[in-house]
């Protein structure tokens, strides 16, 4: 089966490598030549474990090309995967305008029957609307040329996104009619036989799938994020609520998990477009307004225990351990840690960084505003802080009497991932949430 995915981003790179190491003969289409050209040199845009290796060995067997002529692409494709960005408008509604170009070029080139795939989180309706553009674009060519439409949201975590594809919990598709479901149910057959975990519903279902469940599961971080606050005030352990609330089947314990707040390019988008649209057909998300506002309160609970513990930041130095918004990825957009080191430098605070993958995309945002050590241990070297971002491997077993010898006198910690323990410290002041 020959397949074309539009976008080499986050999505569509990891989708089509992912589709060619299961047979199928893929072309990714992106309008940026740059990475294009770099593609073809083997160099992969993005960071995400065993990624490259995937791009890599189905290049070299010719299962996986890469191409900025869409035209060319599809001319014998069967399905096509529409994976661009849908990044946030000021408003918080998403922006399509690159979905609906891809739609455009399509009804430009398009010369046979095609499946055109939404593989973008878009709001519901907004497939009738790619339908209309395509359309257009065929009967201004004077030619009678049939397509499918269909809805296949993606559900991959960053830092473990090719795991996730390759082993899904399920696999969401919403369809207009059998021809659209035929060809996905081929597509995706071969990589679930022991269990075809494939549901199928109407398309505008299943564009709303895809916001729903990061809606759910933001809200499930945002609530256990007040109940740690609250234990804090009552003299309770988030740990053990968590332990205990995760070990009722009907809840489970995944998400539960409190923090300084969460980030990312998902989550925040997401949340924020689904308010929007409920607002633009006359319904309040009242529920998720309170999730979004407790997470942006949320992501200054550290830099306030910061505070409350030296007065004020001027003439301190912090390290930073950890920038990006989770582990395994160099994605720093509404990653917590911005917050933070901004505040932080507001005071008139040093800020030390450190991250295993995120150091250039915080060098462009921050410039010579910080210094970016090597390590965890040249970051602490003459601070009276640490503050534990980001829950990389690496920072799990520090040697804590070299790290307290290295900082200032009275040394704290404070840890925005609930990874440590006040008796490891070794003399260090250990500050945790919940």
């Amino acid at each position: 089966m020959k397949i074309v995915v539009v976008g080499t981003g986050y999505v569509g790179l990891v989708s089509g490598a992912c589709f060619a190491e299961l047979g199928a003969e893929v072309a990714c289409v992106d309008t940026d030549a740059g990475k294009i050209e770099g593609l073809l040199r083997g160099v992969v845009p993005i960071y995400e474990p065993g990624l490259e290796e995937l791009v890599r060995r189905n290049y070299t067997a010719s299962r996986l090309s890469f191409t900025s002529d869409l035209k060319d692409a599809i001319r014998d494709a069967e399905i096509l995967f529409c994976a661009v960005g849908t990044p946030p408008n000021r408003d918080g509604s998403a922006d399509l305008s690159h979905v609906f170009e891809v739609a455009h070029q399509v009804g430009q080139a398009l010369e046979r029957r095609i499946v055109f795939v939404i593989k973008s989180t878009v709001p519901a309706g907004t497939s009738q609307r790619v339908k209309e553009i395509i359309a257009e674009g065929i009967k201004k060519r004077g030619l009678e040329i049939e397509f499918d439409m269909a809805s296949n949201p993606e559900f991959l975590k960053e830092g473990n996104a090719v795991g996730d594809f390759m082993m899904p919990d399920r696999v969401v598709v919403g369809v207009e009619n059998d021809r659209a479901r035929d060809a996905l149910t081929r597509l995706y057959k071969p990589m679930l036989l022991n269990n075809f975990r494939v549901i199928f519903m109407d398309i505008a279902s299943a564009e709303m799938t895809k916001y729903a469940s990061n809606a759910m599961l933001a809200t499930r971080i945002s609530f256990m994020n007040e109940i740690a606050n609250l234990c804090e005030r009552v003299g309770a352990d988030i740990n053990m609520v968590r332990k205990g609330v995760g070990s009722d089947s009907r809840i489970g314990g995944k998400f539960l998990y409190a923090g300084c707040g969460y980030g990312g390019s998902c989550f925040p988008k997401d949340m924020d477009a689904l308010m929007d649209a409920a607002r633009k057909n006359g319904c309040t998300m009242k529920i998720l307004e309170a999730v979004s506002e407790v997470n942006s309160a949320q992501k200054r609970v550290l830099f306030d225990k910061f505070i409350l513990r030296y007065g004020n930041g001027k003439g301190r130095r912090a390290a930073i351990w950890g920038l990006a918004f989770k582990p395994e990825t160099d994605d720093i957009r509404e990653a917590p840690s911005l917050i933070l080191i901004e505040s932080l430098l507001e005071t008139g605070c040093e800020v030390a960084v450190y991250d295993p993958a995120a150091m250039a995309q915080a060098r462009e945002l921050f410039g010579e505003r910080i210094t970016y050590a090597a390590n965890i241990y040249e970051s602490v070297l003459d601070a009276d802080a640490i503050f534990h971002m980001t829950e990389w491997k690496e920072f799990r077993m520090p040697y804590w009497e070299a790290i307290r010898c290295s900082m200032r006198p009275e040394p704290s910690l404070f840890d925005g991932r609930n990874v440590f323990s006040a008796d490891q410290m070794a003399g260090i002041e250990y500050f945790r949430i919940g």
